[in-house]
């Protein structure tokens, strides 16, 4: 989950590695490091902390070198310190960044030290330093050292290495963790997300998985896992610098929670005719393919496992077919059944998910009808490795606490489900009932944003508690588990969420005055029954807050908070009530003063296990 940026080019580099790394940031932020190499060498500087802190570093020691890598880490071997700071240097020669983990790597460390390496972090990327360095020995050609090296690597890995003895080249290599390689004029760069990139170059190769790069200023040298040249070809990003700007918002989740309106409406155009759901969006013959799936298994980790929970209800009651979601790390190390007919589902904001990943490859020994991915980045290893794909059209998302990025899944997740419905039973009326609603979606997402103030509000009530219980029913409760995660995720607030009818089977005795219960209360066929489990919970002397639906008629009293939707009961109730969440948590973290977009110990694409 670590960020890489490096450069080589005829201009010194260290303007757009430092630019490339705040880019980078919210892949990990606990230190920073730059290593550049000059007419004196290679020098390095390093610091714990953001990358504003590297930044002040290099105020103060200035780098100055025509070729040079720089690293975001997100720690796994080894605490956040200077020591363990990428980038790690052996023999004062080579210079290696990492994102991954070398799973072998106790071996490898006892087998260096026995060898005489002087070993001075507590990480296994050092490890990968000090291999190459031992290889050169007897091995001259940088390129080759790095492959022998990976050979004896176990685990996931992006590197990217320089050699101080061949200041002409920057060698490169992913096999579990992404690594792109920007094109420029007589320039190249390399990052492991091309956000990082867009103030050089809007041209990029996608390395594959397996691939050893020899990136120089004229040039790109590809070889395949086998060791064949390959060709990447150059994609054009569609990404662009304003994407990557607040504007006029305080942090980059408030900018992408009212975001949503906008890019629900461009996730669903072009998929829309009359009221109908177009097939082919997920492929010239989906249709056909459709009318074969006899079951759905849906893995995701993380806010996409919640849109798959979602998903999971919509399936079974649209379609009548058996529908699972599964955690994707749970899912690969266990031996699932697998009816005939069964179409595959995975979800990822990034595409780089390491474990939804590894379910994907996973599958391919396993009889699935097909692999479906439903993801926001078409460049990403997902996308690439999927039988069919439909994007959610979110745009790049910064903040780590997904927001946008989840509610354009679930309304990707309804446009599969109409799909499937479509080219089997589901009645052509209540296809097009669905579809109405599809169309208004984005206006009543605007209308529920609109209610920031009262949320706000809300929030007070939060501030100073410790615990908080969040509470729904059926189709809701996923977006119960949406919420609370999104609360402990960036207010520091333990959270926890149950289905309302669980209450008495244990976590009611949780209930009192210091923990807070909030409640998602759609006016639809449960809402007696919740209304119950609240009666509980105020029974017991808990706080209650509630975000009530259109017609649910609850009123406020003392101990209980209303906050009631303006907007109509349907299928797509759960995407509306996540909104309020968002708000909820962001203004509860803003209140307690955390940082907000990139919160402790957590990184935006987890590309390890």
């Amino acid at each position: 989950m670590c960020g890489i940026v490096g450069a080589i080019a005829q201009r010194n580099v260290t303007p757009i590695l430092l630019e490339g790394l705040r880019r980078l940031e919210y892949r990990g932020y606990d230190s920073a490091g730059m290593v550049v190499l000059g007419q004196d060498g290679l020098q390095r500087v390093r610091t714990v902390g953001k990358v504003e802190m590297l930044a002040r570093a290099l105020d103060a020691q200035p780098l100055d070198g025509l070729m040079g890598l720089a690293h975001t880490r997100w720690a796994t071997h080894g605490a956040p310190s200077e020591r363990n700071a990428h980038p790690h240097i052996a023999g004062g020669r080579i210079a290696v960044v990492h994102n991954g983990i070398i799973e072998n790597h106790t071996d490898l460390r006892a087998e260096l030290i026995a060898s005489g390496a002087s070993i001075e972090s507590d990480t296994d990327t050092e490890l990968i330093a000090h291999l190459i360095h031992q290889t050169l020995e007897t091995q001259t050609e940088l390129m080759a050292a790095v492959q022998a090296c990976l050979a004896r690597l176990r685990g996931a890995y992006a590197i990217a290495v320089i050699d101080q003895a061949t200041p002409d080249r920057i060698v490169v290599a992913r096999a579990g963790s992404p690594l792109v390689i920007g094109v420029g004029i007589e320039e190249h760069f390399i990052a492991s997300d091309s956000a990082a990139l867009l103030p050089v170059t809007q041209q990029f190769r996608y390395l594959a998985e397996g691939d050893v790069a020899e990136v120089r200023r004229a040039g790109v040298r590809i070889l395949d896992r086998s060791g064949n040249l390959a060709e990447r070809p150059i994609h054009h990003s569609q990404l662009t610098q304003e994407s990557l700007d607040r504007g006029a918002y305080r942090h980059f989740m408030l900018k992408e929670i009212h975001e949503q309106p906008r890019v629900l409406a461009e996730t669903l155009e072009g998929r829309l005719t009359g009221g109908q759901v177009l097939p082919d969006m997920f492929g010239p013959d989906a249709e056909a393919l459709f009318g074969q799936v006899r079951a759905v298994h849906l893995v995701a980790c993380g806010t996409s496992y919640h849109a798959a929970l979602v998903a999971r209800y919509w399936i079974e009651a649209l379609t009548g077919l058996p529908a699972t979601a599964e955690i994707a790390s749970e899912f690969r190390y266990r031996q699932p059944a697998i009816p005939a007919g069964t179409l595959l589902v995975t979800l990822s904001q990034s595409g780089e998910t390491a474990d939804t990943l590894a379910a994907l490859r996973l599958s391919r020994e396993l009889p699935y009808l097909s692999r479906l991915a439903i993801c926001n980045m078409p460049e990403s290893s997902l996308v690439r490795e999927s039988d069919r794909v439909l994007m959610t059209r979110a745009g790049i998302e910064v903040g780590v606490a997904s927001t946008k990025a989840f509610t354009t899944q679930l309304v990707a997740l309804m446009l599969l489900t109409l799909c499937i419905g479509q080219a089997q039973t589901l009645a052509p009326e209540e296809v097009a009932r669905i579809v109405t609603d599809l169309r208004a979606l984005p206006h009543q997402v605007e209308q529920v944003l609109a209610l920031e103030p009262s949320v706000a509000a809300l929030a007070t009530r939060l501030v100073h508690r410790e615990h908080a219980l969040f509470l729904g029913r059926g189709v809701e409760y996923p977006i119960a588990m949406e919420g609370a995660l999104k609360l402990k995720e960036i207010s520091y607030i333990h959270a926890e969420a149950y289905a309302a009818g669980e209450l008495k089977h244990g976590p009611l005795a949780l209930v009192s005055e210091a923990v807070p219960v909030i409640a998602v209360a759609p006016n639809n066929a449960l809402l007696e029954k919740l209304l119950s489990n609240l009666h509980e919970v105020r029974a017991r002397g808990g706080e209650l807050l509630v975000f009530a639906g259109a017609g649910a008629n609850l009123t406020a009293t003392p101990g209980v908070r209303v906050l009631s939707l303006p907007v109509p009961l349907s299928m797509l109730s759960p995407v509306l009530f996540t909104l309020p969440l968002q708000l909820l948590a962001y203004h509860v973290a803003v209140l307690k003063g955390t940082d907000v977009d990139r919160p402790r110990n957590l990184a935006k694409s987890v590309t390890v296990e």
